[in-house]
């Protein structure tokens, strides 16, 4: 079973909002065995609509939508669904006892715009919104349709107690895990769909492509390798379509072999999960002193929940004032080799690490740029330390020319090297 996503909003196409919805609607499509083929965003304009889903249901058995559900008047997408579906509005009793339950509290916002919420297409099923007052409703004849609200946390919501369960339903074994020998559409469709991803590091993206040369050209039909590049690292990404689990797993075990050299992570996580990971289950604990990346650091670390047992504090030690006074770092030091260098970096690593009493700590210091460079210390140019139990490492790199290019690639630098440290 395919399906397309259609996300509706004018905001999304002038970049004041940036659609997050899809990537994460992505992930749950594919995890209940749904192929997703494509991903529309369009104006708030009826015809614009219409040729949009016309599109999609071309090529999809299901299209999902989000955004246009609101009362004010830029939200069109009920009245385009009515018109598409060609049925009409109606009053539903169910969704307007939800939305003066929602709103009791706040009789100045039950007004006339907002009891437009609960007129819904008389040929859609309403799914609860228990979070939010705009109705979720699914279309079914011989096309299906789900249309849900744009704002991010009612739509998750709406997809997992409500869509989900719907076109498994609905659809049935058809959606979710069918057999190979399942017709649909009067075709046979073999439902093994699997991704696979790994992390790499330390090898550039044409070298690797290289590397893996012979290995890809001679892939069987169904197997489909991405390279997919972000601050520094490869995401490799395996792709199955309708071939064997054996298959997919022997061509996987050949990929992991080619490139254990440059390997970080053999599954699709982040960095400082599987850093944090190791530091809980060993007991141990971490701090950090960032200069250039400015917080960045503190922020992957503490953004997972339970960090608290691993994750101790942060100084953002941008002046060198701070430097000096809060974690000790030596002034003739400061004036001799700079904020950026080794001796000052060490010495930030190991004052955080005594400050805040942690078994491990990492510093940052760098010339993020796009001034501040000089011949000996670009622009790019930064030192990262990782103060442990058994000493203080550091390390120089050259991470570009763009500020956040630079800060971000030094956030990676330093999760990787902590995590070699803790698998050693």
């Amino acid at each position: 079973m395919q399906a397309e996503i259609i996300t509706i909003g004018d905001e999304l196409l002038i970049g004041q909002v940036v659609d997050t919805n899809s990537a994460w609607m992505a992930e749950q499509l594919f995890e209940n065995g749904i192929q997703l083929k494509q991903i529309t965003s369009v104006h708030d304009d009826a015809e614009h609509i219409r040729k949009a889903l016309d599109e999609a249901f071309s090529r999809a058995d299901i299209v999902l939508t989000t955004g246009g559900l609101g009362p004010t008047k830029d939200d069109i997408t009920k009245k385009v669904l009515c018109d598409y579906f060609h049925t009409r509005l109606v009053a539903s009793p169910t969704v307007e006892a939800h939305v003066r339950a929602l709103y009791a509290d706040r009789p100045d916002v039950l007004n006339r715009l907002t009891a437009t919420q609960w007129l819904v297409p008389e040929a859609c099923a309403v799914l609860e919104n228990r979070v939010g007052s705009a109705p979720i409703m699914a279309f079914k004849d011989t096309r299906c349709l789900v249309a849900m609200p744009g704002v991010p946390y009612e739509m998750k919501i709406a997809m997992t107690e409500q869509v989900i369960p719907w076109l498994n339903r609905v659809i049935g074994e058809s959606v979710n895990r069918v057999s190979p020998d399942t017709p649909v559409k009067g075709e046979p469709v073999n439902r093994m769909m699997e991704h696979r991803t790994m992390l790499v590091n330390g090898i550039a993206e044409s070298s690797l492509a290289i590397l893996l040369e012979e290995w890809e050209t001679r892939l069987p039909d169904g197997l489909h390798l991405a390279y997919l590049p972000k601050d520094g690292t490869i995401r490799l990404r395996l792709d199955g379509y309708g071939c064997e689990q054996e298959l997919f797993d022997n061509e996987w075990n050949k990929l992991r072999e080619s490139v254990r050299d440059y390997i970080v992570l053999d599954e699709d996580r982040p960095i400082e999960l599987a850093v944090g990971e190791l530091l809980k289950n060993r007991g141990l604990t971490i701090s950090t002193a960032e200069s250039c990346t400015g917080g960045k650091l503190a922020a992957l670390l503490n953004r997972h929940s339970g960090s608290s047992e691993w994750y101790k504090g942060s100084v953002v030690a941008y002046a060198n004032e701070v430097k000096e006074h809060v974690l000790g770092v030596s002034g003739a030091d400061l004036a001799q080799y700079g904020a950026v260098s080794e001796q000052v970096v060490r010495q930030m690593a190991e004052g955080v690490r005594c400050l805040c009493q942690t078994d491990w700590a990492i510093a940052t210091s760098g010339v993020a740029g796009p001034t501040g460079g000089t011949a000996d210390k670009p622009v790019g140019t930064v030192w990262i330390a990782w103060a442990g139990p058994d000493g203080t490492q550091a390390e120089c790199f050259h991470l570009g020319k763009l500020r956040e290019q630079v800060t971000d690639r030094a956030c990676t630098k330093a999760l990787i090297k902590m995590l070699k440290n803790l698998q050693m």
